[in-house]
C-alpha cells in the first residue's frame, strides 16, 4: 500500500460530527432549531429583483452589506466580520487566539462546534456540566474554573440544547474573571430571549458577539452569521478568515432580512405563544420538560427517546434525540401554534 500524508494527532482522537440532516424534505422539521415557515418573502422578492448573470461572475464586495448591517446592530462596520454562519465565526476566533494545548473552557452539554474547532487546534478542552437537576447556568462553577492561563471561554446563550442561559450581569463576571481569555457569547437564539452582550463590546476587550441569519431569519441554507469585537480585535480576525468565505447572496440576503422587521417580530411573537402552548401540552401529558429561553424546548422521553424519535419521523415530525448527551432527552424545535398542535396530537398518540 502506497503512503499517505498522516493526520495531526488532535483530529486522529477527535470525534466525527455527521448531523443527521438527509430525508428532511417534505417532513416536518422540528429537528434543528431552523424557522420553521421559511424566510421573509421580501428575502426571496429581493434576490430575484438584483440577482443577474454578470453579479455571480464577480468576487464579493461587502462595504454595502456591512454598513447596513452595522446600522442595524449598533456597531461600527470595523466592529464586526462577516462569517460563513456560526461554525465559521467560531473557527475563526478558536484559529486567531488558541493554540496546541491551550486551555479552552466550554460547558456541557452545548453546541458542539465549540468542541469540535477546539480539538483540531489541539486544545486542552474542559468542560462544564449544566446543573442537572434543571440545567441552569453554571455560573459559579464557571467563574471557579477560569484561571490565568485559560486562553477561550466559549458560551451559547441561550444555550443549546438546554434552552437556560446567564443574564448581563453573569457574563460581565466571566468576562472580568477571563481578563486573558477570549469570551465568546453565541447569540444564535437571541431574538427569542432578549438578552444581548453586544452593549458591552465597548467595555471588555476580551469579549466577542457571534449572531447568525439561520434561526429566526429563515436563512439556514444560506450560511450567514456576524463575529462582533472590539475593531482592534477585528482586525486579527480578519486576518484568519478567507477573504470570500461569505458569498453574495446570502449579503443580499441579509440586507433584505433586517428590512423586513415586521416579519421578525411576527414570528417570535408566534414563537413565544407557541411554547406556552408546547408547555402546557407536556403537562397534560405528564411529560417532563425544561422551561426554555430559546426556540425549542427539552424534554424527558427516558428509555423511549430513540423510539419517540423514530416514531414521530414515521409520522413526518422530525425531532433530535440528545440522549447521547443527557439520557432520555429529546429536543424539538418550537414553530407555529399550529405545528405544535399537529405535534403534540402525534406525541399523545405515542405516549400512551
Amino acid at each position: 500500500m502506497a503512503d499517505r500524508p498522516r493526520p495531526r494527532r488532535a483530529v486522529v482522537e477527535m470525534a466525527s460530527y455527521s448531523p443527521p440532516t438527509a430525508g428532511r424534505a417534505e417532513k416536518l422539521r422540528l429537528d434543528f432549531n431552523e424557522n420553521t415557515v421559511g424566510a421573509s418573502p421580501a428575502v426571496v422578492s429581493s434576490l430575484r429583483r438584483r440577482l443577474d448573470e454578470n453579479g455571480l461572475a464577480v468576487y464579493p464586495e461587502y462595504g454595502e452589506s456591512k454598513r447596513k448591517l452595522a446600522a442595524f446592530f449598533g456597531v461600527s462596520p470595523d466592529g464586526f466580520i462577516l462569517t460563513n454562519g456560526t461554525d465559521e465565526a467560531i473557527q475563526v476566533l478558536v484559529n486567531t487566539y488558541v493554540g496546541n494545548d491551550d486551555d479552552v473552557i466550554l460547558l456541557r452539554p452545548s453546541y458542539a462546534m465549540y468542541r469540535f474547532y477546539a480539538q483540531v487546534a489541539g486544545a486542552a478542552v474542559r468542560q462544564i456540566p449544566y446543573r442537572p437537576a434543571d440545567l441552569a447556568f453554571p455560573l459559579d462553577e464557571l467563574l471557579d474554573a477560569i484561571t490565568p492561563a485559560t486562553r477561550a471561554v466559549l458560551i451559547a446563550n441561550p444555550n443549546n440544547p438546554t434552552g437556560t442561559g446567564v443574564d448581563p450581569d453573569g457574563v460581565r463576571r466571566i468576562l472580568e474573571k477571563a481578563r486573558a481569555a477570549a469570551v465568546l457569547v453565541d447569540e444564535a437564539y437571541h431574538e427569542f430571549c432578549g438578552v444581548t452582550a453586544i452593549g458591552l463590546l465597548e467595555a471588555y476587550p476580551n469579549l466577542f458577539v457571534s449572531r447568525t441569519f439561520s434561526k429566526v431569519y429563515g436563512m439556514a441554507a444560506m450560511r450567514l452569521g456576524c463575529l462582533f469585537s472590539q475593531p482592534e480585535n477585528v482586525a486579527w480576525l480578519a486576518k484568519a478568515q478567507s477573504p470570500y468565505s461569505v458569498n453574495t447572496l446570502a449579503t443580499m440576503a441579509a440586507e433584505a432580512a433586517i428590512a423586513d422587521g415586521e416579519y421578525v417580530r411576527s414570528y417570535v411573537s408566534e414563537v413565544l405563544a407557541a411554547r406556552e402552548l408546547l408547555y402546557e401540552g407536556f403537562e397534560r401529558l405528564g411529560i417532563p420538560y425544561f422551561r426554555s429561553q430559546a426556540n425549542f424546548v427539552l424534554f424527558h422521553a427516558g428509555d423511549r427517546a430513540i423510539e419517540i424519535r423514530d416514531r414521530l419521523r414515521d409520522r413526518g415530525l422530525l425531532v433530535r434525540d440528545r440522549s447521547y448527551e443527557l439520557p432520555g432527552s429529546v429536543r424539538v424545535t418550537v414553530g407555529t401554534r399550529e405545528q405544535m398542535r399537529r405535534f403534540l396530537a402525534a406525541l399523545e398518540e405515542l405516549w400512551r
